[in-house]
């Protein structure tokens, strides 16, 4: 049966007289709220996964939907929520599930506590793959299993900082995050890491990105004041500082959430997902390494040291020799 056509005559005036509408006749509506996209960077073993999940725990608790999604090959993001336990990450089930001839639901990859949805992207085995390209393969399922049409408050994204390769920079790259927020302490490889990241913010702003840094959460304050220095160098605040405390340390290695109400730790979680909601995205101005290196005491870094030049006879040790002169000698006439 062949289909009828649709008559568009009335549709088409319809289109000719709204083209013609005086916008200022039009009544504004308000906007619909929109999912914060925020990517939390720093140095491996900094406590991004500990601030994390502690964050969206306190998020949630408060009556947030909460996506918390590890991008890290370690897949450690999550196994402080889940009291230890490994979470099944996406790329390791997605490659089980196509062997099997089946597709990935959510309910493989996607696990709940406290109110938290968690998952981990994973990464290759060592030496078998690119963990970047893996991060990359992640997000296309991800998107495959509807992840634009998602409805959560915020979705956290835990990216390991000390990597430097495209599937990392995935979030600031293509404007995936409407916001970085990182992770450091107060020592100079955390914040190198700090300083690169901002570095790729900056570089992307260039190009016409709109992603911005929402600040530094410093972890294991020690009191010395390196990290504050570093923020208020490179123009972005401090959400919050996490004391270097046995007892948090404790809890952290048994697996105990302190972002919670019943915790006496649960106010300063509390207080940085306020700080992490309303933070608008900065650009930040990053350091060079001889400004870096300036914010600590030069007798820790080295400061003074004099660049000494080697010479081709240092490089050849004992087999150094003098060179044969190419000068043409001439005889006396």
């Amino acid at each position: 049966m062949k289909d009828e056509v649709p008559n568009l005559k009335d549709f088409d005036q319809r289109l000719r007289d709204e083209a013609n509408e005086d916008l200022a006749d039009v009544i504004p509506t308000e906007a619909t709220k929109k999912t914060q996209i925020i990517a939390i960077y720093g140095k491996g073993g900094i406590g991004k996964s500990f601030t994390l999940a502690n964050l969206s725990h306190m998020m949630a608790e408060q009556g947030k939907r909460v996506l918390l999604i590890g991008c890290d090959p370690k897949s450690d993001t999550t196994s402080l929520l889940f009291g230890g336990k490994a979470c099944p990450t996406i790329i390791e089930t997605s490659t089980k599930k196509k062997l099997a001839g089946e597709e990935v639901a959510i309910g493989d990859v996607c696990f709940k506590r406290g109110g938290v949805f968690a998952m981990e992207l994973g990464g290759p085995e060592v030496g078998r793959g690119c963990g970047g390209r893996g991060i990359i393969h992640g997000f296309e399922l991800l998107e495959k299993l509807g992840f634009h049409d998602w409805d959560f408050d915020y979705v956290l994204l835990d990216f390991l900082g000390d990597v430097v390769c495209g599937g990392f920079g995935l979030p600031i790259a293509r404007d995936m995050a409407q916001k970085v927020i990182l992770v450091g302490s107060n020592d100079l490889q955390s914040l190198y890491v700090a300083n690169n990241v901002c570095s790729a913010v900056e570089y992307f702003r260039k190009l016409g990105g709109n992603v911005g840094v929402a600040g530094l959460v410093i972890n294991k304050d020690d009191g010395s004041g390196e990290a504050q220095a570093f923020a208020k160098a490179v123009d972005i605040p401090v959400l919050a500082s996490i004391p270097q405390d046995d007892d948090l340390r404790k809890k952290s290695a048994n697996y105990q959430i302190v972002g919670t109400s019943e915790s006496q730790w649960g106010a300063l979680f509390a207080a940085l997902g306020e700080n992490v909601a309303e933070a608008p995205p900065m650009r930040p101005t990053a350091l060079s390494q001889d400004e870096l290196l300036e914010l600590f005491d030069g007798s820790d870094t080295g400061a003074g040291v004099v660049l000494q030049p080697a010479t081709d006879a240092d490089m050849r040790g004992k087999n150094a020799k003098p060179k044969e002169s190419l000068e043409v000698i001439y005889d006396d006439a």
